[in-house]
């Protein structure tokens, strides 16, 4: 893959084109400034966790790193980097979780749009046939049994068995409850999806599930590449609300969430999506679900990546009025609402937090890379005393869960809706 810089040098009819006008001037006006790698300094609370990147953090070479991704684009949009002829490349360009963490920082220094530009640069690879062979699993996955985690699609629904909730395929339902892939095939995380679907309907609300024609969000493989992947999965789940005269979809996962609520209207979906902390906080503040038994623990939040800096990633990030912001107080507002529990921060935070490490296709194409990302957040955790990691996102709990185990660290994980659900 080679091509010459400037929009005249490029056929009317190729990526390169339009990729120019879009994407060209945010890799050209990098300012190599390392921004990206770490978070604010006068944020940093201990140097021990003050880096952002985890890509170049544990590569410790520049190429893993926004600017090194930016050069790297820029180098093969320019035709001074020929893909066929270095295929290490793709290596700096898919290890990348895409947490949104160099978007965040680079927003505050030069505005620019550095995840947008690294993930379409990706999703160009994948369309010129450049993939990873460890990712092809996924898609197989998908393609056969419509789920990221190769289980048999008949399975998906067995998380419901014994609720008495609607089934979409047999009645309408106002509000949709979107399981997710992991959430319904990890029976670890069961628990998470069935109290959701408890607190809902106990909160008078018409609630239906797909089940075991329930289809993929689409938004692991977003995140991967595969743009025309996700649009037909978007595009079906957009016609099936519609179908079953859906008013809104919730869900307790935070990578479904971002999908939906970023992504799905520019295809047309016009359902109101929420996530479950969301629907709890409300809940909580109208008196319409009780926290009566006390918690005694000292608990930590994880913000995850799409719960937070993902879901506000777009132009105008700092500025007032953006029509879509990260959920970050809502959660802490309802931790704080359990009785007995003593919240601790850690001490990256909000758009500042570290992620899991289960993003962006690296949890199956850098499995090792995936792991050290997770223990890297157990340890800051571990280094503010808490005895638990509260979070909303089923990724980041399987994730923290077996770096965990892993460990033999006696941590535990929680998701907000079971904490809740323990506290009523």
């Amino acid at each position: 893959m080679t091509a010459k810089v400037g929009p005249d040098r490029f056929p009317k009819d190729s990526w390169y084109y339009d990729y120019y006008y879009d994407q060209f001037k945010t890799v050209r006006q990098c300012a190599r400034c390392s921004f990206c790698k770490y978070i604010d300094s006068w944020e940093v609370k201990e140097p021990r966790f003050s880096k952002s990147c985890p890509t170049n953090a544990y590569n410790v070479f520049d190429a893993f790193s926004s600017q090194g991704r930016n050069d790297i684009i820029y180098a093969v949009l320019q035709g001074r980097l020929d893909l066929d002829d270095s295929p290490k490349l793709l290596d700096y360009i898919f290890m990348c979780d895409t947490c949104g963490a160099c978007d965040a920082s680079c927003k505050r220094v030069q505005h620019m749009e550095v995840l947008r530009a690294h993930m379409d640069f990706r999703n160009r690879l994948v369309e010129e046939g450049y993939t990873l062979p460890q990712h092809m699993p996924i898609l197989e996955s998908l393609r056969e049994n419509d789920n990221t985690v190769f289980k048999e699609k008949a399975d998906r629904g067995k998380w419901a068995e014994g609720l008495d909730v609607k089934k979409l395929a047999e009645s309408p339902a106002d509000v949709v409850f979107h399981a997710g892939c992991q959430l319904s095939f990890d029976e670890a995380l069961w628990s998470i999806p069935r109290n959701a679907v408890s607190i809902l309907k106990g909160a008078g609300m018409d609630v239906g599930i797909g089940g075991a024609e329930e289809l993929c969000c689409g938004a692991r493989v977003f995140d991967m590449g595969y743009r025309g992947e996700f649009t037909k999965y978007a595009e079906s789940n957009i016609e099936e609300w519609k179908r079953v005269g859906a008013k809104k979809v919730v869900t307790a996962c935070s990578d479904g969430y971002y999908i939906m609520k970023r992504h799905y209207p520019d295809l047309g979906g016009k359902v109101e999506v929420l996530h479950m902390v969301e629907i709890l906080l409300q809940l909580i503040k109208e008196g319409s679900i009780k926290l009566k038994k006390e918690i005694p623990m000292d608990v930590t939040y994880h913000d995850p990546c799409h719960l937070g800096r993902r879901l506000s990633q777009a132009p105008g990030y700092y500025i007032p009025g953006t029509a879509v912001k990260g959920l970050y107080d809502e959660p802490r507002e309802i931790i704080k609402a359990i009785p007995g529990i003593n919240l601790i921060e850690m001490y990256r935070i909000k758009e500042y937090a570290w992620c899991c490490g289960a993003g962006g296709g690296v949890r199956d194409a850098y499995p090792e890379f995936s792991s050290w990302t997770a223990d890297e957040r157990i340890a800051e955790a571990r280094a503010v005393g808490a005895e638990a990691i509260v979070t909303a996102c089923p990724w980041c709990e399987r994730n923290f869960k077996d770096a965990i185990e892993r460990a033999g660290i006696p941590m535990k994980v929680y998701d907000i809706v079971d904490l809740v659900q323990e506290a009523m």
